[in-house]
């Protein structure tokens, strides 16, 4: 599954568009932006946290993504990850 991340002018993240949001706004599409297709203020979680945290998390929001966020500046994205980032590396 291919997700694109959303940035506001500063770098900041923005939203998320996800297989979700593409199967709930099928109709017209083509014609919509990403930005009026988008779920905003996406969840994240800091580089320095650990793996099994950020599996707790994807777990308990029943997400399988989350990007990851420099604590020094909050709201830029450094990374994404994947529950099966987690599971091929023996997190779980």
């Amino acid at each position: 599954m291919q997700q694109a991340r959303v940035v506001d002018a500063a770098g900041r993240l923005a939203g998320i568009v996800t297989d979700g949001d593409l199967r709930r706004h099928m109709e017209g599409l083509l014609d919509r932006t990403v930005a009026a297709v988008m779920t905003p203020h996406p969840t994240t979680i800091a580089t320095t946290a650990l793996a099994s945290e950020a599996l707790g998390v994807m777990n308990a929001r029943k997400i399988t993504t989350l990007f990851a966020t420099d604590p020094a500046d909050p709201g830029r994205p450094a990374g994404i990850l994947h529950v099966h980032d987690c599971l091929r590396a023996g997190v779980g």
